[in-house]
């Protein structure tokens, strides 16, 4: 179930980012506009869970082919899952500072 939401949540923004990117051969000045919207750390979060969601996507569309080619796939699947959440974890753990310290500095009145 979590791969097929983070595909669609993917899929939605890609939606949005091709239309916020054609926005620029309409008017650019509108799309500055747009762009200056999306720099606040409400937009950094929803950021941070796209990365998310893109890497969990990734990695468990990994252990699906798994199962689906491996003979020992299906008899793996739930080690593969939990192997698939354990690196998943910690690439996020990785990733959360260096995404989110621009907020942080906002927040925190150091820039």
């Amino acid at each position: 179930m979590a791969h097929r939401v983070t595909g669609v949540a993917i899929f939605f923004f890609l939606f949005v980012h091709v239309l916020d990117t054609a926005l620029v051969r309409v008017s650019p000045e509108a799309y500055d506009e747009v762009i200056a919207t999306y720099k606040n750390p409400v937009v950094n979060l929803l950021e941070v869970g796209l990365v998310g969601a893109v890497l969990f996507h990734a990695l468990n569309g990994l252990r699906v082919v798994a199962i689906d080619f491996w003979s020992q796939g299906p008899r793996r699947q739930r080690f593969m899952l939990w192997a698939v959440v354990v690196v998943w974890a910690a690439l996020m753990l990785g990733f959360l500072y260096p995404m989110t310290e621009h907020s942080w500095r906002v927040l925190f009145g150091e820039g």
